[in-house]
């Protein structure tokens, strides 16, 4: 939808960056064009090209400005609070934009808050005693669960807290046969519970993800 002339701000790159992550996350990556994005702002495709020079540039950029949502982790601090933050604030983002999951770490020409906050990550395992090697298992060992767990929470077909019944309650009826009793055993005394939220199995493997990287480094000391 074209915005009236009396509504229309003045352009910059930042207003094109902030409209084409407010694109992608109502419409989806496929949607964000530089034809879709200059009607989404009111104006002509070839005005874009003076703050972006395509839709690659523009993929870095909205990117980047992702990355500046998350609270990088403080060299220095305890490393695992620090690593805690820093995975709660990553899902977060992934949560607010879906479409960044691929993304995050696909980008050949990464943005100043992209490289903060991978600087800050690698100094934070670093300055807690863990050896470069270490470093660099943690860092894609920790990634590989938060961006693999936004992906899952993102497809599931509920969310949030005691929003999985209306899901499960159906197939459950296809559980009459007594062929799945494992199946029909962790729906009825998990997923059927009340208050239970899949995203609160995010907390569960972090906490061991984390120990078991603790126990790694202390074996290094």
């Amino acid at each position: 939808m074209r915005a009236p002339a009396s509504q229309r701000l003045p352009l910059s790159r930042e207003r094109v960056l902030e409209c084409a992550v407010a694109l992608a996350d109502e419409s989806g990556l496929a949607a964000l064009t530089i034809r879709t994005l200059a009607q989404s702002m009111g104006t002509k495709p070839m005005s874009l090209y003076y703050y972006v020079a395509n839709k690659e540039e523009i993929l870095d950029g909205i990117v980047d400005m992702v990355f500046s949502e998350i609270q990088p982790p403080e060299p220095g601090g305890d490393w695992r609070a620090e690593m805690q933050q820093r995975a709660h604030g990553v899902r977060s983002a992934l949560r607010r934009h879906p479409w960044a999951v691929g993304l995050l770490e696909s980008r050949s020409a990464p943005g100043p808050a992209t490289l903060r906050h991978h600087e800050a990550t690698l100094a934070t395992l670093r300055e807690a005693g863990f050896s470069v090697q270490l470093t660099a298992h943690a860092y894609a060992l920790l990634d590989s669960y938060i961006y693999g767990f936004a992906l899952q929470e993102a497809a599931l077909p509920f969310e949030g807290r005691d929003t999985a019944a209306e899901i499960t309650n159906p197939i459950m009826e296809r559980f009459a046969t007594g062929e799945y009793p494992r199946m029909v055993e962790i729906a009825v005394e998990h997923v059927l519970k009340p208050g239970y939220d899949f995203g609160d199995e995010f907390g569960f493997g972090l906490d061991l993800i984390l120990e078991g990287l603790n126990r790694l480094k202390s074996g290094e000391e």
